[in-house]
């Protein structure tokens, strides 16, 4: 664990501090979606869709969630054709 992550533990929750902060980390994965997993960009753009401060914010988030959505459903098909049948 680094210190920069063992400070955020010490942080007090209020109501007002945490969606900001969530909402901060949303930003930063879909500011890095190339290094990090499909489900953690789908967290955050849910995230930034309830959350996000603006129309134009909470728009590219649902339409990034979109493509992910679109991809795991590709994905999903190739891995079912590629898996030989039961019967044969």
């Amino acid at each position: 664990m680094t210190l920069h992550d063992a400070r955020t533990f010490n942080v007090p929750r209020t109501a007002g501090t945490w969606p900001a902060a969530r909402v901060n980390e949303a930003r930063a994965v879909i500011a890095d979606v190339a290094h990090h997993s499909d489900h953690l960009v789908r967290l955050a753009c849910n995230i930034l869709v309830t959350h996000g401060e603006n129309d134009t914010e909470r728009r590219d988030a649902r339409a990034l969630l979109f493509v992910i959505d679109a991809r795991r459903s590709q994905r999903q098909r190739h891995i079912e054709q590629s898996e030989p049948e039961a019967g044969q």
